[in-house]
This record gives structure tokens, C-alpha cells and sequence, in this order.
């Protein structure tokens, strides 16, 4: 029936009026024997995705396998179907920086080092094979040049911001310019120089290979400064890969247009790539029972509510991803190939950390808000009845998985239960998760998701504001959202915030910053400590390379 638009405003305004009304009935009542199936449902999931045996679900181990495993049984038995690359999963990789090929090889006279225990070549070392006869004390161009740091160590001990790699990088290059071709490093101090293989290095190669020998060794070898050595070596450096998995699943209505559920579901396994908050060095595992168990518990739980739903209008990808924890890894290499039309999704939900619910403050965060006129329809802030306080955030960038999706023009919203004492930490455990407080927020979504169903059109996207990740101590912010998938050197720009000091400077997305000031920046810590010898108000020089090209500019803090 053909209906005039005061009228159908009419209707549109008491079906949102029935709709707030009945969810608001519908949390209000006691768990019905449906909720405690979900809670219950959700409890397995959590215990079983935080056990101590998938050893905190590091992307690309064995707990990232059977916690993929898990998920790709529950949608199997739930009936949603595969829409991975490979049946349920879609493979990534994760550039997890450098390691020492196993062809590298270092003899003094005859006798073969054993790599690592008693040399090593640095991270920047140029991959090459040589002989030479070079003498300890005499440094002759065309041979390789011994270096002890006991002077420098001893001539820097009282210097808190003596950098011993920037001493090696700089000090590397000039030898070559004065015709070294190799480096040999050693330390007969007693002074620790702190020299390890860093496989996180990004420095730029250096046109020789340097090594460095260990104390031990080099007093085994080297004690005779007069002596002339025989030596072989051969530098072989190569990345260090690991593969990490999505697994997608997908509800297929027919429809023009498709919703995307997400939530990550790997953790830090026992914090090796340095994302803990536990500083005491111990290695526990990091179950992750909040972060992000309890995303993918609901994301699970969601799928089962949807597949019998009779909100049909649109098809429900359901995505878990892997890698977030590395930077959006599994996310980002999604949307970059994706196994769908990513122009026919209408919008992406995203959760995580929903499951620690505070029961004093009630406070639920909904991020997103801001990137589709339609949320404003759908989220009554406002409402007294909801069995928690909705705080929301405009942004539709932020440190999860809704980013990538926001980046490729795609509203979100992004579902999170708040910071707490455990996060990051081996205490993240299941018996500490809020499961009611999860099943009021999983009603919530599925309210969302059936308030929008019978809008048939893709939701309006809207550009907002940069929300970044901040650190206490920093004085200063270029105002970019880091690419932490780039493997090369210097920091990638993945999406630059209006009117500050990036974009006023003229950076874009894409764009990879080298040097900020007199700071070469080669990867994240380099960066970081670089924007910490700033101040409000400073100017210096950014470069930072566009394609091939290299662009310098004015940016002021």
C-alpha cells in the first residue's frame, strides 16, 4: 500500500517508539530459558578460547589454530557457511622482523663460531661472503677492521643518552667510506655494552657485514692484538614470517546488502612481541579471557541469534580476526582482499572487550556513532531503561578492528565494555568475565541490527575525527594513525588527522616518515622516541617519502 511521506514519518516514528519500548520490556525482564543458553553457550566458549592450553592464542601458533579450529566448528554446527579463501579461513602473513639464516657461518683460523652463542651478525648487516687475512690492530682499506667498544663504553659510561646501535650504525658507515670491508665487533671492558640481535630492527642494510663476537669467544680469539687472523664468513639475514588466519563465515539472505559482525580472537600468547603490561620478564601465558574472548564469544552467539532470525534483509558476514594485537593485521589484509563486495556492505559492528561489564558504573562505550547519520536513529543514549550507560564516542578510528572498514568508507560501530586491571596481563581469566552483563550487550546489538533491517539501502558514511592511541609522556603528537602492517623502514602513515600537525604539513595516507627533526626514524620505538625531544610550539623538518619520491616540509608541534 502506497503511503505519503507525513504519513510514513509517522509510521517511522512509532515503529522506533515500539522499538525502544519492547527492548527496554524485553531487558527488563529475568533471564528467560533462552538467555541462560547463551550464558551458557558464552561460558564455554570463554573457558575453553582463555585455557591455558591455546597458550594466549598468539596470531600464527598452535593456540591461534585451535582457537580457529573452535570458531569454525561452532559456525559449522550453527550452519553458517564458509567464505574464507580456503574454506573458513583466509591465511595472512605477519612480517615478525629478522632472524640469522641458518647458511651464515664465521671462522678464525680454521675453527667455525658457533652462531649466536658465540657471534652474531647486527640486523643491519649486509649480506655477503668474504675471505681476508686482516690483522687485529691495523685497520688497511679492503679488509675487515676490528672494533673493541671497552674506549667508547668507558668514554660514555656517565652518558644517559649514549645510543650504542646509533654509534654502531654511524660508525659503520664511516669505515666503509674509509675502505673496511667488514666489521668485527668485541668488548674486553667489564662494562655490559647490551649488544643483542634485534629482530626488530628496520635499519637500512649496510654496505658491509658486522658482526659481533662475544666476550667469551673473543677472549678465546683475540687476546693477541698483534696476531693476524684467517677468517670466513659468510651474513646471511632473512625476514622472519609467521601465518596467521581469519575465519569467515557468512549467512547468504540473497540480499543487495551485507552487514559485517567482527571481533578478533588472538591474544599475546605469552607477550613476546612486547604488547604485555607485565613487566616482571616472567613468561605466562596471557589467556585473553576479556581481550578478546568475550568479543568472539559474542560475535559466535550473534551468528546463532541471526541464523534464525527473520531480519533477512540483508546477508551477515561474520568475521573473527587474527593479528589484531600485532596492529590490525587480520583485519587490514581483509579489507584488502576481501571475499566479498565490500561495496555492498551497508556496516560493520565490531566488539571488543565486552565482557567485564562494571557492575557499579554499567558503563557500555559505543564508538562509530559518528560515521552514519542512520546510529543516531537506532542509539538513544539517553534511555534510562537499558540495563547500562551508553557512553559514546564519535570516531570511527580507534585501536580495534572497526578502523579498517572505517578507512574504506564503511560506517561502524564499535562495542567495548571498558579498561580494567587485567588487560594485558596473565590475570585476563574466564572466571572474571560479567556473562549476564555480556548477554545485555548481545541483546543490544541484535536490537540494533533488527531496528536497521528494513532500511534495504547501504547506511550513509561519514568522515570524523582521528581517535588515537595516547601516551602519557608524550609532549607532543604528529597526528597520524601508524600502519603497523608495514614491514619497511620508517613509520607508514595509514590515516592522517585533519588539522594537525601531519596534515598541516602536507602529509597523506600512504606516506612513510624517515626522519622528523635530526632523527632518523627507521620503526615504531625510533618514532616514538623521536616525538619525546619535542615540545608544544616546536618546529623542525619532516621527511618522509611519497612513491619514490622523497619530500621534506615544515611541521610545527
Amino acid at each position: 500500500m502506497w503511503l505519503n511521506a507525513i504519513t510514513m514519518n509517522r509510521v517511522r516514528t512509532i515503529f522506533i517508539f515500539l522499538s525502544f519500548f519492547l527492548s527496554a520490556t524485553a531487558f527488563s525482564q529475568k533471564p528467560s530459558k533462552t538467555d541462560k543458553a547463551v550464558i551458557a553457550n558464552l561460558k564455554a566458549h570463554i573457558y575453553y578460547l582463555a585455557d591455558d592450553k591455546l597458550e594466549g592464542r598468539r596470531a600464527g601458533t598452535q593456540g591461534e589454530k585451535l582457537a580457529s579450529e573452535y570458531i569454525i566448528t561452532q559456525f559449522r554446527n550453527i550452519g553458517i557457511v564458509p567464505k574464507g579463501t580456503d574454506g573458513y579461513l583466509q591465511a595472512f602473513e605477519i612480517n615478525d622482523g629478522k632472524q640469522i639464516g641458518e647458511s651464515s657461518y664465521f671462522s678464525v683460523n680454521g675453527k667455525n663460531l658457533e652462531v649466536g652463542k658465540e657471534f652474531f651478525p647486527l640486523p643491519f648487516s649486509a649480506r655477503k661472503t668474504l675471505e681476508a687475512a686482516p690483522a687485529i690492530a691495523i685497520q688497511e682499506p679492503d679488509m675487515p677492521w676490528f672494533i673493541d667498544l671497552k674506549e667508547i663504553l668507558t668514554d660514555n659510561s656517565g652518558n644517559p643518552h649514549f645510543d650504542i646501535y646509533e654509534y654502531l650504525k654511524n660508525n659503520t658507515k664511516k669505515a666503509f667510506d674509509k675502505g673496511a670491508s667488514a666489521i668485527i665487533l668485541y668488548n674486553t671492558s667489564t662494562a655490559d655494552d647490551n649488544v643483542v640481535f634485534n629482530a626488530k630492527d628496520k635499519t637500512e642494510t649496510s654496505p658491509i657485514p658486522v658482526i659481533y663476537v662475544t666476550k667469551d669467544a673473543a677472549k678465546k680469539y683475540f687476546s693477541d692484538v698483534t696476531a693476524t687472523m684467517n677468517l670466513k664468513l659468510k651474513i646471511d639475514i632473512i625476514e622472519k614470517k609467521r601465518t596467521g588466519h581469519n575465519v569467515v563465515g557468512y549467512i547468504d539472505n540473497g540480499a543487495p546488502t551485507t552487514v559485517v559482525l567482527g571481533a578478533h580472537f588472538d591474544h599475546l600468547g605469552y607477550g613476546e612481541d612486547g604488547n604485555s603490561m607485565l613487566r616482571t620478564g616472567e613468561k605466562l601465558i596471557h589467556n585473553g579471557a576479556d581481550d578478546n574472548a568475550s568479543g568472539t564469544s559474542a560475535l559466535i552467539e550473534l551468528s546463532r541469534i541471526l541464523k534464525k532470525s527473520k531480519a533477512r534483509n540483508h546477508n551477515y558476514l561474520f568475521l573473527a580476526f587474527s593479528g589484531e594485537e600485532l596492529g590490525l593485521f587480520g583485519s587490514k589484509y581483509f579489507v584488502d582482499n576481501p571475499t566479498i563486495d565490500l561495496s555492498t556492505v551497508s556496516y560493520m559492528i565490531n566488539m571488543d572487550m565486552v565482557g567485564r561489564l562494571n557492575d557499579s558504573t554499567k558503563a557500555l562505550a559505543v564508538g562509530g556513532y559518528g560515521t552514519s547519520p542512520a546510529w543516531a536513529s537506532v542509539i538513544n543514549a539517553a534511555d534510562k531503561k537499558l540495563p547500562f550507560v551508553i557512553k559514546i564516542d564519535s570516531s570511527g578510528s580507534g585501536p580495534s578492528d572497526h578502523t579498517s572498514f572505517y578507512r574504506k568508507d564503511i560506517p561502524v560501530l564499535f562495542f567495548f565494555t571498558g579498561q580494567h586491571k587485567d588487560y594485558h596481563r596473565p590475570s585476563d581469566d574466564a572466571d572474571k568475565i560479567n556473562y549476564e552483563g555480556e548477554l545485555n550487550v548481545i541483546r543490544y546489538i541484535d536490537k540494533i541490527i533488527n531496528d536497521l533491517n528494513n532500511d534495504t539501502h547501504k547506511l550513509a558514511f561519514l568522515k570524523t575525527r582521528e581517535s588515537q592511541q595516547s601516551v602519557s609522556s608524550f609532549k607532543v603528537t604528529m597526528g597520524i594513525m601508524p600502519d603497523y602492517t608495514y614491514s619497511g623502514v620508517g613509520i607508514r602513515a595509514d590515516g592522517v588527522s585533519e588539522g594537525r600537525p601531519a596534515a598541516k604539513a602536507g602529509l597523506k595516507s600512504g606516506d612513510v616518515i624517515i626522519q622528523l627533526g635530526d632523527n632518523n626514524i627507521n620503526n615504531m620505538d625510533s618514532y616514538m622516541q623521536a616525538l619525546n625531544k619535542f615540545n608544544k610550539g616546536d618546529r623542525t623538518k619532516v621527511k618522509f617519502k611519497r612513491g619514490n619520491e622523497v619530500v621534506e616540509a615544515d611541521v610545527q608541534f
